[in-house]
Parts: structure tokens; C-alpha cells; sequence
């Protein structure tokens, strides 16, 4: 089956490319189209799509409020939503990611990344743009707030390796092929790292690892 895919973009053709680029591709179908937030979130929520691709900046509501109403820490089912922007700022980055956002990517970032970040939100994975997670991960050990909190309970061995991959940037299916472990189990290890280590997404494990020491420059 095809994943939907529904745009929210406020310039018509920054929309219009988007989708030429999704629908070049058999196994993704754009669904809908949206000039503002509140018209995107009202559509998501009648079409339903598997993932949504938002602009960070458009009318009556912006994407990381309209991302927070369809993907926020309250939703009992949120959805996939990837934040697409060409500002590219900490601030966005930060305020996306704590909405409930899969994915972030700028728009110079290019149709292989925006397609590869489509299937792994779809996918269940998260994908943020290689440039914005390295200096994530450089704000964050230049930050005075270089210490972190011990773990909840002691990482396994196998939950070691795994949080190295991540870090890394690896998706699930790249986890599982690395270490020779199955997709489900790669899951498994992903869901109690986050427990363990309070995170709520693959960018603040990455974070933790490279604070806690494990990622060496």
C-alpha cells in the first residue's frame, strides 16, 4: 500500500514541487494540500494520512502548532508529521521536536532525504537532517548543561550498541541489519532506552550518548 501523504506548505509552488517529488514515487501518494495550518490539521483529521509534511511558517496556525494539536505529548494517537523549513535555526529545531515532530528537514536538503524521510516516518523511524543533528549534538556538549542524568536503570549490552547506532544516525531497518537483530527487537531496545533514559525521540538519545561521554569527536 501506498504511504498518504498530506502537504501543508503556504506557497503554492513550494506545495506543488513537493508533491511532484512524492508522487514520482510508486510506493507514496499525496493525499492533500493545505495553504495554513488550521486548514492542514482539520484535513489530516478527515483524510487521515500516514504521514504529514509541514512548513515551520504559514498563517492562522504555524507547523509546530499545528504539529503540537496532531503529534503533541497529550495525543492518545499521534500522527507522523515531518517539519520541512528554510530557516534553519535552533530555535525551530528545538520547538519542532518538543511538538512531537518525526523528522525535520530543510528545503535545500534534496528529493532523496525528503522521500527517505517520508517512508521513515511512515515507517515509525525518525529522520532529522544530517547538518541540523550534528550541530544539535555540538550546541549540546558546548552547552553548560554538559552532565546527564544516570539512567533509570542500567543499559544492557545490546541496548549500548543500539544507542551507539543511533547516534550515528542509523534508522531501524539499518539497526537491525548492523546488528543482526530482528526489526521487532530493534523496537523493543529503542522503547526501553527512551524509558531508561527519559527521552522522548532518537535526537535526544543522541544527545544523551554524546553528553554521557560514549560519542567521542
Amino acid at each position: 500500500m501506498s504511504i498518504r501523504v498530506l502537504i501543508a506548505d503556504d506557497q503554492d509552488i513550494i506545495r506543488a514541487g513537493l508533491a511532484t517529488i512524492l508522487n514520482a514515487h510508486v510506493d507514496i501518494e499525496v493525499v492533500g494540500e493545505a495553504a495554513n495550518g488550521r486548514d492542514a490539521v482539520e484535513m489530516v483529521r478527515s483524510l487521515k494520512p500516514d504521514v504529514c509534511l509541514f512548513d515551520i511558517r504559514m498563517p492562522e496556525l504555524d507547523g509546530v502548532s499545528a504539529t503540537r494539536e496532531l503529534a503533541g505529548p497529550n495525543v492518545a494517537n499521534p500522527m507522523a508529521v515531518v517539519v520541512i523549513t528554510t530557516f534553519d535555526t535552533d530555535e525551530y529545531v528545538h520547538q519542532a521536536l518538543k511538538a512531537g515532530a518525526r523528522g525535520f528537514l530543510l528545503k535545500d536538503a534534496g528529493p532523496d532525504l525528503l522521500v527517505q524521510a517520508i517512508r521513515s516516518a511512515a515507517a515509525g523511524d525518525a529522520l532529522i537532517a544530517p547538518s541540523v543533528t550534528a550541530r544539535l549534538l555540538t550546541h549540546f556538549a558546548d552547552s553548560a548543561a554538559t552532565t546527564v542524568e544516570e539512567p533509570i536503570e542500567a543499559l544492557t549490552d545490546r541496548e549500548e550498541e543500539v544507542l551507539l547506532t543511533v547516534a550515528r544516525g542509523l534508522t531501524n531497518t539499518e539497526i537491525a541489519d548492523e546488528l543482526h537483530i530482528s526489526l521487532s527487537t530493534t523496537k523493543f531496545h529503542l522503547a526501553s532506552l527512551m524509558t531508561k533514559l527519559a527521552t522522548r525521540n532518537r535526537v535526544e538519545l543522541a544527545m544523551w550518548a554524546h553528553a554521557s561521554g560514549r560519542i567521542q569527536d
